[in-house]
């Protein structure tokens, strides 16, 4: 059968998620972009691009409207840690490669999603069991709704498959420093945040600070580049991701 991506060349398919690019219609939909990290080449992004290992893993079920958003932080998550998987969400149609993984008992997702409800009270455990899952020898995942507040309780709800795993809520003080949509409320995170302070929860602190000092770096080169400004001095955190940058 053949593929939706056999349409598109290379440069139409978005590294970050496989999925084709589509053209961006709100502000910002002329200005130039790079075609490996979708920013503005005003400030592109590649150039502070590093890798991490981590024992735990990240998969995005995302709305696939987000997709298409520039100012998308699920997509960071990909570049950093490179067992990142990403599936787009559908109503109907379960993503059959989800469904194999989570039936895989090599490992152990977790839900992440507040506790607000006491519907599935019982299902809602803490960080450590993700220290419980390392010591069983089982590779801990972390499961990120993808979208908007409103279309990741429509995914959580939605989604039988997601009925019979545990529920992770992140608990944390941190406020968010994501500066490209206004969020409701400080302590709402971007979906790179989130990923962020999980992954240092659980101990897998060297690649929280590299997602962190990338989602840093996109956040500040998209907005300089919304004002038309170019960074010329590097940021600490692009410093620090340079200084990480394998030696030739």
């Amino acid at each position: 059968m053949p593929s939706p991506l056999d349409n598109h060349t290379p440069a139409e398919i978005d590294p970050a998620t496989g999925h084709p690019r589509r053209e961006f219609k709100a502000r910002g939909s002329f200005v130039e972009r790079c075609e490996g990290c979708n920013l503005p080449v005003l400030n592109c992004l590649c150039p502070y691009k590093v890798t991490a290992e981590s024992e735990a893993q990240v998969w995005l079920l995302t709305h696939r409207i987000e997709h298409y958003k520039p100012t998308n932080t699920g997509r960071l998550i990909g570049d950093v840690l490179a067992q990142t998987e990403v599936f787009t969400w559908h109503r109907t149609e379960p993503d059959a490669r989800l469904l194999a993984l989570l039936a895989d008992e090599r490992f152990a997702p977790f839900v992440v999603f507040p506790d607000d409800q006491p519907d599935y009270a019982d299902r809602v455990v803490s960080i450590d069991a993700v220290t419980q899952a390392k010591a069983s020898g089982k590779t801990p995942v972390y499961i990120l709704i993808d979208g908007t507040w409103r279309q990741a309780r429509r995914i959580f709800r939605k989604s039988p498959y997601l009925d019979a795993l545990p529920v992770l809520p992140l608990r944390t003080e941190r406020e968010t420093r994501y500066r490209l949509r206004k969020p409701a409320s400080k302590a709402h995170l971007c979906t790179a945040e989130v990923a962020a302070e999980l992954l240092r929860q659980g101990g897998d602190v060297d690649a929280a600070d590299v997602l962190d000092d990338y989602f840093d770096a996109f956040n500040a080169s998209y907005a300089a580049s919304r004002k038309y400004h170019k960074i010329k001095t590097p940021t600490d955190a692009m410093q620090r991701l340079l200084a990480r940058q394998p030696t030739q």
